[in-house]
């Protein structure tokens, strides 16, 4: 059933945004590139990143709104349309996904890590020093130690110029990288927005805050205001310790007693804005996620009665391999999405041979010969410049086809569903064919350019490229022309990678990655290099246990869907078996996400869905006051560096 929208757009009439939108968005995509480094990667005490709907997006979309009501009053040709204030929340949208904490915050980390840190004892310089690409690395110790030690600037000529080299061609890589992203989601875009109407939840929000009528409703702002109040006093709390606090976000409970002591520790964590977005979502993979979730507790029971070795977290390679079960739903979910439009595939492909009468697209931001001949020539790029680096062409294929099959899957879900997370920890497709081959088959080469593309593939939460299609859903909503979106969405992405790459590195040489930095840069570096050296010394053989269960999950996601087209009673959803699998997010937020389908499901029974309709602005408001006061406490926390009370803390249980 789609879901109901309480607001409307504020425009009848096809609107093409004035430049100044985009002009604005240029302005706020450095600050924002800013502020999210300097929680994440600075402080720490908040990942907003790591949710499919951005809280400093939101804030600023907030912000941007409310003054624009009193511009509408007081000054009304100076006032945005709605159509130009969704394209600032989509370019930073986008631009935040690809700073955030699943893509570029780990690449430079990674840069000089393996040249710093090389001491006798880990013989970093003897084992793969000689396979490091220079013009991908920098391994200037003179140029590093201000990067490390603090106390400089970056601004210098020495520092500019030795940086230059490989900044400049890490911006081509994950330039190419993001437009063949955006190809394929022009491509997909008409048979999933158009044809098979999609619900895009996770747009709702951010689209209700620019039209008119949304700061009219009481019934959102009963929820703004209890749950900032909740915020409010819980920040102060964190702050000052006297002051009582009002709830704990999460609650732990673990069994002391073998078989159950095998399924680790159960966590209640109490997100109200994950109460929001998931009132949001279908009942359907809000119930398959609270039972996906039970399923992987009762595997590892399984394991602790039939006296298995069995891995509780995540990257484990060792029964249930829950992990590996996520990786093959996703490829699931990616096979089922191309089956549904390989109608619209073919046709695609017959326009870019020049086949059939009908070459025209006017409907779409480029034609579609065009978008497919961009779309080989970014792939292209990609295969020549890892050859460069020293991969094998079988290697490059395999792995980048499994990356955007996955990358489609985590769209399409996005798309369809609003996964409030997904994350699919330490299991890129880098970790699956290692298990599949063993790393003697892979080659040292192969195995050191995995260490360089761990920034895109240790986690899939900040993932752009759904970013990249919800944007094209809010244009097409708002009546914005599809080209000058393109060009808003393409202008943000050059813009947004070299903001990135000035704030990871401005902030690191002010204060020291070492030295008053959190750990988690430490973290990302380390972990690439210690991967390498681990496979390098300790060589590993196939792992046919792991790859056995990703087709247990290809085959089970292909099933589960099945079951659901057949039975219209089926209760559970294929999305919800990769979200669950492989995802440390779930553990922390499964009972948020449980309330919610409690609270929709009583709702819709008893009140039906108009009381759903009025009742959805209570929840838009519960998301907005934990992200309009969270932000407050980030934004006073980077001002005065001191740690606040943070949006999203799973990792450290607050």
């Amino acid at each position: 059933m789609p879901t109901p929208e309480p607001f409307s757009s504020i425009g009848t009439r096809s609107q093409r945004p004035h430049w100044r939108a985009v002009l604005v968005g240029l302005i706020l995509i450095p600050v924002n590139c800013y502020w999210i480094t300097s929680i994440e990667m600075v402080q720490y005490f908040a990942q907003p990143t790591t949710v499919s709907l951005i809280f400093t997006v939101v804030f600023n979309l907030f912000v941007l709104t409310s003054l624009n009501l009193l511009a509408k009053r007081f000054l009304p040709w100076l006032a945005f349309s709605q159509g130009e204030l969704l394209i600032i929340y989509a370019m930073l949208s986008v631009v935040s996904a690809i700073a955030g904490a699943s893509f570029m915050e780990i690449l430079v980390p990674i840069l000089g890590h393996a040249f710093w840190f090389a001491t006798p004892e880990n013989d970093w310089k003897d084992l793969f020093w000689r396979y490091i690409p220079k013009w991908l690395s920098m391994d200037d110790k003179r140029i590093l130690a201000g990067y490390y030690q603090g106390d400089s600037t970056l601004h210098t000529a020495q520092h500019l110029l030795g940086w230059l080299t490989p900044v400049m061609n890490w911006f081509a890589f994950v330039l190419a990288l993001l437009l063949v992203m955006v190809c394929i989601n022009l491509i997909v875009r008409k048979p999933w927005t158009e044809q098979e109407k999609l619900a895009y939840p996770i747009i709702q929000l951010p689209f209700a805050l620019t039209s008119e009528d949304f700061f009219r409703s009481k019934t959102m702002w009963i929820g703004l205001g209890l749950m900032a109040g909740f915020d409010i006093i819980n920040g102060l709390h964190f702050i000052f310790p006297a002051i009582p606090r009002l709830f704990a976000r999460s609650y732990f409970f673990s069994f002391a007693e073998p078989p159950w002591s095998a399924m680790g520790r159960v966590i209640l964590g109490i997100y109200p804005f994950v109460l929001g977005i998931g009132f949001l979502i279908p009942s359907s993979l809000l119930f398959s996620c609270c039972f996906f979730f039970w399923l992987w507790k009762g595997q590892l029971l399984l394991g602790g009665i039939m006296g298995w070795q069995t891995s509780a977290g995540f990257g484990g390679t060792s029964y249930p391999y829950v992990n590996y079960q996520g990786f093959g739903a996703y490829l699931g979910i990616f096979l089922i999405a191309c089956v549904r439009s390989r109608k619209h595939l073919f046709t695609v492909f017959r326009k870019f041979l020049g086949w059939g009468k009908d070459l025209s697209d006017p409907s779409e931001p480029m034609p579609y010969r065009v978008t497919f001949l961009v779309l080989v020539l970014g792939s292209t790029f990609l295969v020549f410049f890892c050859l460069k680096a020293g991969m094998s062409l079988w290697t490059i294929i395999v792995f980048f086809s499994l990356y955007f099959a996955v990358s489609m899957a985590i769209s399409r879900l996005r798309v369809e569903l609003g996964a409030p997370m997904h994350d699919l920890h330490y299991t890129g497709p880098e970790q699956v064919m290692i298990a599949a081959t063993g790393t003697r088959a892979l080659g040292p080469s192969n195995l050191l350019m995995f260490s360089f593309f761990w920034f895109f593939t240790r986690t899939f939460d900040s993932h752009p490229m759904p970013h990249q299609l919800e944007g094209f859903k809010l244009a097409e909503r708002a009546r914005i022309k599809s080209d000058f979106f393109l060009f808003a969405l393409l202008i943000a992405i050059v813009v947004g990678i070299l903001s990135q790459f000035w704030a990871l590195l401005s902030i690191p040489y002010q204060l020291g990655t070492e030295q008053r930095m959190s750990r988690v840069p430490m973290i990302y570096g380390q972990e690439a290099w210690t991967h390498l050296q681990r496979w390098l010394l300790n060589p590993v053989d196939p792992n046919y246990g792991a790859v056995g269960f990703v087709m247990i999950g290809l085959l089970s996601s292909i099933f589960v869907m099945g079951m659901r087209i057949k039975f219209l009673w089926w209760p559970f959803h294929e999305a919800a078996y990769a979200v669950v699998s492989g995802s440390y997010a779930i553990t922390h937020i499964w009972f948020s996400l449980s309330l919610a389908w409690v609270a929709k499901l009583l709702l819709l029974q008893y009140g039906g869905v108009r009381a759903y309709r009025k009742t959805t602005p209570l929840f838009f408001g519960l998301i907005l006051g934990q992200f309009l006061v969270g932000s407050f406490w980030t934004i006073l926390g980077v001002f005065f560096d001191i740690p606040t009370y943070g949006q999203y803390m799973p990792y450290y249980g607050r």
